[in-house]
C-alpha cells in the first residue's frame, strides 16, 4: 500500500513537472512567435508530444492564459500605477514607454492585449481591465491640456500596434529602432510641440534591412 501511495505521488510530481515545462515552453514560444504559434511549436519547445499539450490545455486560450498570466497581471498593475503619476502626461508617457518595451520583447503579450477573439474568460477580463485605465490616462492628460484634445483612448492600441510592428521587424537589424519612432509618436501627441532627442538616426542601410525583414519580397531601394 505504501508503495502504491508513493508511486501515485511520483506520478503527480511528474505530471506537475510536465505541466510547468509546457507552460515555460509556451511562454517562450508565444514571446517569439506571437499567438500564431501552434501546439506543435510548443510541444517541440517543451520536448513532449502534442497530445500531452492538448491533454493539459484543451484550448489555445487556456494555454495562453497559463503562459502569460503573470506577465499580463504585472503589466495591468503597472498601467494602473501610472494613474498616480504627478501629471496625466507623465502617466500616459510612462504607460506608452512600458507598453512599447513589453510589446517589443513579447509578441504573445502584444497579441493578447491588442488583439481580439480570445474566448478564455481570463484573457477577456485582462482586456476589460486595461482599456478603462487607458481611458482614464488619456482623459486626465486631455483635461490638464498636455495631450492634444482630438486624441482618444481608441487611438492608443493602434499607435502601439504600429510601434510594435517596427520593433518586431527590426530585431535582426537594430533592436532599439522602435524607440526612435516612439519618441516621434509621443511628440506628436503633445498639445504643445516639443522636440525630443530621437537617438541614433536611421540609415539608408537600416531602412533597406528593415524593409527586407518586414516585406520579404521588397527589393533594395535605388
Amino acid at each position: 500500500m505504501q508503495e502504491s501511495v508513493g508511486s501515485g505521488r511520483a506520478l503527480r510530481r511528474d505530471a506537475q513537472a510536465n505541466r510547468q515545462r509546457i507552460i515555460e515552453a509556451a511562454r517562450q514560444t508565444f514571446a517569439t512567435r506571437g499567438v500564431s504559434a501552434t501546439y506543435d511549436d510548443v510541444a517541440q519547445q517543451a520536448g513532449v508530444g502534442v497530445a500531452t499539450v492538448h491533454r493539459r490545455f484543451p484550448t489555445k486560450e487556456s494555454l495562453l492564459a497559463a503562459a502569460l498570466e503573470e506577465r499580463l497581471e504585472r503589466h495591468a498593475a503597472a498601467i494602473e500605477a501610472a494613474l498616480h503619476a504627478p501629471t496625466g502626461w507623465d502617466g500616459l508617457v510612462r504607460f506608452l514607454c512600458r507598453a512599447a518595451q513589453l510589446h517589443a520583447t513579447d509578441r504573445g503579450v502584444r497579441d493578447v492585449e491588442l488583439g481580439t477573439g480570445f474566448d478564455e474568460r481570463y484573457l477577456a477580463q485582462i482586456r476589460a481591465r486595461i482599456m478603462p485605465t487607458i481611458r482614464q490616462l488619456v482623459e486626465r492628460a486631455r483635461t490638464e491640456g498636455t495631450l492634444r484634445p482630438d486624441v482618444t483612448a481608441e487611438d492608443i492600441p493602434v499607435l502601439l500596434t504600429m510601434i510594435s510592428e517596427v520593433a518586431h521587424h527590426s530585431q535582426q537589424v537594430r533592436p532599439e529602432t522602435y524607440t526612435r519612432y516612439l519618441r516621434l509618436l509621443i511628440d506628436g501627441l503633445r498639445a504643445s510641440p516639443e522636440v525630443s532627442d530621437l537617438g541614433t538616426p536611421t540609415t539608408s542601410a537600416d531602412v533597406d534591412a528593415l524593409l527586407r525583414q518586414w516585406l520579404p519580397g521588397a527589393r533594395r531601394r535605388p
